[in-house]
């Protein structure tokens, strides 16, 4: 309940950013010592202790982006889908009104990117030492990809985390949502069409709902980025055409 309450707070953040001042290094040292935990916590699957990390991580800066996707990576550890997606929509939030100051000049936007940047590879790193998830890691080096060439697109229209957009369409369609999720898979795969993850999710929807012919071009999608598709899956949608 304490952890509901603290969600619904946190996420009220993003809404009254414009009238909240720019968290100073003090306020950023802090929410990374948090984001660091909650990244410990997450790879051990400790939910409930990462979700209150990232929501320290979140308090004390709070357009730290990388917590509002933690938090909801925990909230999907702990099945609790609709607190992950509106976690997950945070992210998107703030990563638009980040992207907004920085064009504002208010900011100092590449030396947050640059941060997020070094946080992003200590995580891989981390990943790969201690044995964890592969999967996990090759979704953060999509979002590594997405954070360096934001750090070269001053002036750019916005474009949306493509991994932020993936686990969204994951949220939905864990608690039932399986149009929404689709929606947000496309938008991921669209936004970076080497996400592998992405068009599996597509080439079961689209073999689930008898779509053959986007099943396919999902499958193939998902192969050629080097992504391992469900055997059973593959034989699903091959012994269809």
């Amino acid at each position: 309940m304490r952890v509901a309450l603290i969600l619904v707070l946190v996420l009220l953040a993003p809404l009254s950013m414009a009238a909240q001042s720019i968290p100073d290094d003090r306020a950023r040292a802090e929410a990374v010592r948090a984001y660091r935990a909650g990244q410990e916590f997450l790879s051990g699957e400790h939910w409930e202790r990462a979700a209150r990390e990232f929501q320290s991580a979140i308090k004390s800066d709070y357009l730290l982006t990388d917590a509002y996707y933690g938090l909801g990576q925990a909230f999907m550890g702990l099945e609790r889908y609709v607190s992950a997606a509106q976690a997950f929509e945070g992210c998107l939030t703030t990563a638009r009104t980040v992207h907004g100051l920085r064009e504002q000049g208010r900011v100092m936007g590449d030396r947050r990117i640059d941060d997020e940047i070094r946080e992003v590879r200590d995580a891989i790193r981390r990943l790969l030492t201690n044995g964890g998830s592969v999967l996990r890691a090759q979704r953060l080096e999509s979002h590594l990809d997405y954070l360096h060439r934001s750090r070269s697109s001053m002036g750019a229209t916005f474009q949306p985390p493509p991994i932020v957009l993936l686990a969204l369409g994951s949220a939905h369609y864990r608690n039932g949502g399986a149009a929404r999720a689709e929606y947000y898979w496309k938008e991921a795969a669209r936004g970076d069409d080497t996400l592998g993850e992405a068009w599996n999710n597509l080439a079961a929807i689209y073999a689930a709902t008898g779509r053959s012919s986007e099943a396919k071009h999902a499958l193939t999608s998902a192969e050629r980025a080097g992504f391992r598709v469900n055997p059973k899956l593959k034989e699903e949608i091959l012994g269809r055409q």
